[in-house]
């Protein structure tokens, strides 16, 4: 089975990114491009990114995740520790992020090292869940393999039970991650593949070298 997808072609054309136009910080033009985003119709989670990590097993994988906060220090996600990328991180720290949104014609790819956010911040943000998300983390062995979805349907229903009316605590084993960048890429797409591409890299001084990129 095959198919041709040679004739799949667009052209980039709804903005720019120039050198006059954008903020010294990296994570202030993030915020820009993002509000931007938000403002636009045609994308339901703009916060959506993919995260990319070495596993167990040498292989990069990349997986969607949602971004529920970003600070001058980074970008937090939250997620199992004991789930896959859970494991990978422990054992390489080194992430990729990114971020595409079609809409606008922009991505952004970030390099990081991530870290684990203090246990009262991630306490914080699991009491703001929606009850059922709340069981979800509290019965899910996050990337254990199960013989069917009725054993975790008995399972979620099994701790409805038991916590109905309670307060749901954290489980230990989830909580959130900070992805610390040292290297911050936008990218608009533009005509003919000229597509802008302007790259900040964190220095020794903790200042932002600025550099454009070849498409």
């Amino acid at each position: 089975m095959q198919k041709d997808l040679s004739n799949y072609r667009k052209s980039y054309e709804k903005s720019a990114l120039t050198e006059d136009s954008i903020k010294e910080n990296p994570i202030e033009q993030f915020q820009k491009w993002f509000y931007e985003v938000e403002a636009t119709d045609g994308l339901d989670e703009p916060n959506a990114m993919t995260i990319s990590t070495i596993g167990l097993d040498g292989f990069p994988k990349n997986r969607v995740v949602l971004m529920k906060k970003y600070t001058y220090e980074g970008f937090i996600f939250y997620t199992n520790y004991n789930s896959e990328k859970g494991k990978a991180i422990k054992k390489n720290p080194v992430t990729s992020l990114s971020f595409f949104w079609p809409n606008m014609e922009r991505q952004v790819i970030i390099k990081g090292t991530a870290e684990k956010i203090p246990e009262n911040l991630s306490d914080g943000y699991f009491e703001s869940r929606p009850v059922g998300s709340q069981l979800g983390a509290l019965i899910s062995d996050q990337s254990e393999v199960v013989e069917s979805r009725d054993i975790l349907e008995r399972k979620l229903y099994a701790a409805e039970r038991e916590h109905e009316g309670k307060e749901i605590p954290r489980p230990p084993h989830w909580g959130g991650y900070l992805v610390r960048p040292v290297s911050i890429e936008f990218w608009q797409g533009r005509p003919n593949r000229l597509h802008d591409r302007i790259r900040y890299t964190l220095q020794e001084d903790f200042d932002w070298k600025i550099e454009r990129l070849q498409p």
